[in-house]
């Protein structure tokens, strides 16, 4: 059983509380579309980039470490991790604003047009491969891999925490981290707050090397990322930065049509498939069969496409949805299979998502309207 798992829990649990907050006590409209697309932006294939960072680093820290901490307390080892972890993070997020190339893995990121904490999970299928250069210094130093992997982990939980749309202003914590109201500000696509407050933790680097932007309170902060191709489909999100960073023509990617979105199945179904993500990282390498695996995985990653496509408008996500969510379901329930209660319920009710979904093609046929307005049934 992977542990791993039971953070990504607690993350969408906190995800979908503060959605909940943010409708029911602000009044706002909760923008499922970009959420799903936050959710499922490709997490599958990033938790496989994931793994492969981390096998980087524990090679190089095989075969070309320096071994720096192996007479020093382990306590010293940790407190040095946690502070240089930071300033390598603040300088692959500052190259990745300010180097073209990866700026066209970072944009993904930066693409989405509403702050809450699903912003805080958007990211390029690419993201963990480009950071591998950046953390290597440690492994050369001599960082265990564990005090890498759990100092990374409480970093990444602080820079989720900080993509909340709820908390203001953090008072004293202000002066020396990150905070919700410093990064919003690093999100803003005004010109006054591009390419400021890089930073995820601590303050101090921005301080330090000139990239602080305090709030300016006449300026209303505006998300986003401007002359970019909206596109909810993950592979195209992740792919088309990459043309402009060639100077190729973009392929056409939009409909002149597009088929009704049914806001309800599209949010079910992506919280749903997210949640069968969860469940394929926590028994990842449990399966009977050494070829389980990269079935699941194959399943779950042509899933987000469709669910993209859905949100773009195309009549093909949702046929492709409906085809996969079969396939996916009756793999878990009569061919891996799937014993556990969890495990049960997931895939049952992934079942009765299609039938739905297919209920809802159906009655909407030949509905296609223009491209300017997705609905909601």
């Amino acid at each position: 059983m992977n542990a791993l798992a039971i953070p990504l829990v607690v993350m969408i649990g906190l995800m979908l509380f503060e959605l909940w907050v943010l409708k029911n006590f602000r009044g706002q409209v909760i923008p499922w579309v970009d959420v799903i697309f936050n959710l499922n932006s490709g997490h599958i294939l990033m938790w496989l980039f994931r793994g492969v960072e981390i096998a980087c680093f524990a090679w190089v820290l095989n075969y070309f470490s320096f071994d720096l901490f192996s007479s020093v307390s382990p306590w010293v080892c940790w407190v040095f991790t946690f502070f240089a972890w930071d300033f390598c993070f603040y300088w692959l997020h500052r190259l990745h604003h300010q180097w073209r190339f990866l700026w066209a893995i970072h944009e993904v990121h930066h693409q989405g047009e509403h702050y809450n904490l699903s912003l805080g999970i958007r990211n390029s299928w690419y993201s963990s491969l480009s950071s591998i250069p950046f953390f290597t210094i440690l492994a050369v130093m001599g960082v265990p891999l564990e005090i890498f992997i759990t100092v990374s982990s409480i970093h990444y939980a602080v820079q989720f925490y900080n993509h909340n749309d709820v908390v203001g202003h953090s008072g004293i914590l202000e002066r020396f981290m990150i905070t919700p109201a410093h990064h919003r500000i690093h999100h803003g696509a005004n010109k006054q707050y591009i390419n400021t407050n890089y930073g995820g933790t601590f303050l101090w680097w921005d301080k330090l090397f000139g990239s602080f932007q305090p709030e300016l309170t006449e300026v209303s902060i505006v998300y986003g990322v401007p002359k970019t191709t909206k596109t909810n489909n993950p592979f195209w999100a992740s792919n088309l930065p990459f043309f402009r960073f060639l100077r190729l023509k973009e392929p056409n990617i939009k409909p002149g049509k597009v088929f009704p979105v049914s806001i309800k199945l599209l949010a079910t179904g992506g919280v749903l498939l997210f949640g069968i993500v969860l469940y394929y990282i926590h028994h990842e390498g449990t399966w009977e069969q050494q070829w389980h695996q990269p079935i699941l995985f194959t399943l779950i990653l042509s899933a987000t496409l469709t669910l993209g496509a859905i949100s773009d408008g195309k009549v093909w996500g949702w046929l492709g949805w409906i085809a996969i969510g079969l396939l996916l379901a009756f793999c878990g329930l009569f061919y891996l299979p799937v014993v556990d209660i969890l495990g049960v319920l997931l895939f049952s009710t992934l079942l009765l998502h299609t039938f739905l979904s297919f209920g809802y093609v159906i009655r909407n046929n030949g509905k296609g309207i223009e491209a300017s307005s997705l609905s909601e049934d």
